[in-house]
């Protein structure tokens, strides 16, 4: 849906990355996975102009003025660069002469620029040549070089399109007069500028917002329809995106406004874009709750009621059947061992339960809410999490021990992942998404953060929690709790060992499950008035942190360092569901706002 193509050149989405943004190129590969569609670099000139006088960020008005407004690393070292991308997406060149070049210099270097730049890693480029102060007819005279230059010369050179580069407050009245001596045999589209000059170099801010979009407006009057027009000014939110595609824009580059919005800025302009589009087509049909998603509904019913299960067990007997039967001893008989190793088995395995509840809480919701909508994240937090968890049953088997319970719930649950991950459609999200930074959002992305570090530092916890069961199985202050060594463990029964480790091992691959999971919903699965994702993350959250601390203080082990991880694990949680309360439960209010006037 966000596909499209400039000058005939594909594009999987129609939000560039403005080249001042990393004009040494330094990211972009890094850059180009966050939802751009092609890439502008530059401006790129004959030889390098350096600047000794820093950038200047202003955060509170959102500005960013550079002191040189064509600072680059030259022709040569620009090209070494990106005659090897590291990225797949097109590229365009913003070439410039070089400043207090004569017309006769000027043209010339623009001709090499062209021909030094015209390899297969090139899309297109955008000459940058037009002053805003002087003398207009020497802009007409300037143009008609360039125009001559052009035809005499590029077609021999290459092919690929030209766009002429406008800057922000070139002049009103000169515009349309411009773009009448602008052949269309040689333009294919035209690239409004994204600063204002001022005294001490060039500023980009949202507050030229209203100029780009007067702009916009008479360029798109003076062209033909299907002259692309790429607007890189005051593009700080998304509604500022719709505002210039209403004005007339095809496409928009994101450079200040990347900076002061967050990575996530493109993912949401591109969301902005899907939701105008569709957003007065008719809603699909729900598919049956037998066709996949019903399937994970079940599965996270199951884990629910297998994790309580579970929790009774542990908090009274604590060993089944088929335990003492491998220990070839009773409980009574555990019992009489250690006063505590019933209760420390006890907290593995009421740990473990609860984390199966927030697994199933969290497979019901992202299955009744997402999957059966078509969210791709949804599906990609489902999949990620079932590949990762259901191998994780059977790390205890390398002890020697076969839990026949775990293995009997593994082939009921797995065929109900599978028929849950067939035949999944993506489907676009069908609900007004959130268009301005307000408040609500800032503090919404503060929010984020607490669960994306929560997700991370979970994962790195299941890991290694489930990489000790395998291993040591034990921490130093669980053998302080229990106040025996590992040895004196073996000499009482040389099966304990084995039986504790497939407690710790299940442990950690449940987290691992859990964590990349909620990792993912935290990555891309928050929009702003869904309420089921507040309360998702409350009651899938809330099991298992109250089953891991309260087991610990039922039974008196409370080892700060030990319990350290869950605190600072507790303050994420609470901080992040705090941050997000207003964004995620109150609809609307913040989508919006007043728009500009377009026709």
């Amino acid at each position: 849906m966000l596909q499209g193509r400039i000058a005939g050149i594909p594009i999987p989405t129609p939000v560039g990355l403005s080249g001042i943004v990393d004009p040494q190129g330094i990211a972009l590969k890094a850059l180009s996975q966050f939802g751009f569609g092609f890439i502008e670099v530059g401006p790129v000139t004959l030889h390098p102009i350096d600047c000794s006088e820093p950038v200047l960020h202003d955060r509170r008005r959102e500005t960013i003025i550079y002191p040189c407004a064509h600072e680059n690393e030259g022709l040569a070292k620009t090209l070494a660069r990106i005659e090897r991308p590291d990225h797949s997406l097109p590229q365009f060149v913003r070439i410039a002469p070089m400043p207090g070049s004569s017309p006769e210099q000027a043209v010339d270097e623009l001709k090499s620029l062209i021909q030094a730049l015209s390899g297969p890693s090139v899309a297109g480029f955008y000459l940058d040549f037009l002053t805003v102060a002087g003398d207009s007819q020497a802009n007409f005279d300037f143009m008609d070089r360039v125009n001559s230059m052009i035809r005499e010369s590029v077609p021999s050179i290459t092919t690929k399109p030209l766009f002429l580069h406008i800057p922000l407050e070139y002049p009103e009245a000169l515009l349309s007069q411009t773009i009448n001596r602008s052949d269309p045999a040689i333009w294919s589209g035209y690239v409004l500028g994204h600063s204002l000059e001022i005294g001490r170099g060039i500023e980009l801010s949202a507050r030229s917002k209203e100029l780009a979009i007067s702009r916009i407006q008479s360029l798109r009057s003076a062209v033909s329809g299907d002259t692309a027009i790429i607007a890189s000014a005051a593009i700080h939110e998304p509604q500022d995106a719709l505002d210039m595609f209403r004005a007339g824009a095809d496409n928009v580059l994101l450079n200040s406004g990347l900076v002061f919005s967050g990575p996530g800025f493109p993912k949401r302009v591109n969301e902005a874009i899907i939701y105008d589009k569709i957003k007065s087509d008719p809603l699909p049909e729900s598919p049956s709750f037998w066709k996949h998603w019903g399937w994970m509904c079940l599965l996270g019913l199951s884990m629910i009621v297998g994790g309580m299960i579970a929790w009774l067990i542990a908090a009274s007997s604590v060993v089944l059947p088929y335990d003492e039967e491998f220990l070839g001893m009773t409980r009574a008989e555990l019992q009489q061992i250690n006063d505590h190793l019933l209760h420390f088995m006890s907290h593995d395995r009421i740990t473990l339960a609860g984390t199966m509840i927030s697994i199933g809480i969290l497979y019901y919701q992202l299955a009744k809410n997402g999957l059966r909508h078509g969210l791709h994240w949804a599906r990609t937090a489902l999949m990620v999490s079932g590949v990762v968890g259901f191998p994780s049953f059977f790390l205890y088997l390398g002890y020697g021990f076969f839990d026949p319970i775990h293995a009997a719930a593994a082939a009921v649950l797995f065929p109900m992942f599978l028929l849950a991950m067939r035949r999944n459609p993506d489907q676009p999200f069908r609900k007004p998404v959130n268009l301005i930074n307000s408040k609500t959002w800032r503090l919404a992305m503060w929010g984020q953060l607490c669960f994306v570090a929560l997700g991370i530092a979970l994962s790195v916890g299941g890991i290694v929690i489930a990489g000790v069961g395998v291993t040591h199985v034990f921490v130093p202050q669980d053998l302080t709790f229990m106040e025996m060594s590992r040895e004196q463990l073996e000499q009482a029964n040389p099966k304990l060992i084995p039986l504790i480790a497939h407690d710790r091992a299940g442990f950690g691959g449940a987290l691992f499950s859990n964590a990349v999971m909620l990792l993912v919903l935290s990555l891309w699965g928050l929009q702003q008035g869904e309420r089921w994702l507040w309360w998702t993350l409350l009651a899938g959250g809330s099991p298992a942190f109250i089953a891991g601390l309260s087991v610990h203080y039922d039974i008196s082990y409370t080892d700060f360092v030990h319990l350290l991880p869950a605190y600072i694990a507790v303050a994420l949680y609470v901080a992040g569901l705090i941050l997000l309360y207003p964004y995620l439960m109150r609809n609307g209010r913040w989508t919006t706002r007043k728009m500009t006037n377009l026709p």
